[in-house]
């Protein structure tokens, strides 16, 4: 019994885990990149599943702004068969 009472309960773990993390500027606002070009395909495609879908936000690291523009040069890449639709 005296195990279970030195222990700490749930609440207070996760209370203890809680840490700020930095937010980091996403790649293409470090670059200072206005246009992201369908073209660059090598760019793009590091973006991308191995099924064809975009990553998210969270875990690409774009902001707003940023995964907007990426989104519409994928489209693009998609339809001038750059790149594939999702497989």
């Amino acid at each position: 019994m005296a195990k279970m009472q030195n222990r700490p309960n749930r609440s207070n773990r996760r209370k203890n885990r809680v840490t700020l993390r930095e937010q980091s500027a996403c790649r293409f606002c470090r670059s200072k990149t206005k246009y992201i070009d369908y073209k660059d395909i090598d760019t793009l495609s590091k973006l991308l599943t191995n099924r064809g879908k975009i990553f998210s936000r969270k875990r690409s690291g774009n902001c707003a702004g940023c995964q907007r523009k990426l989104q519409n040069a994928v489209k693009r890449a998609r339809y001038m068969a750059l790149l594939p639709y999702q497989a």
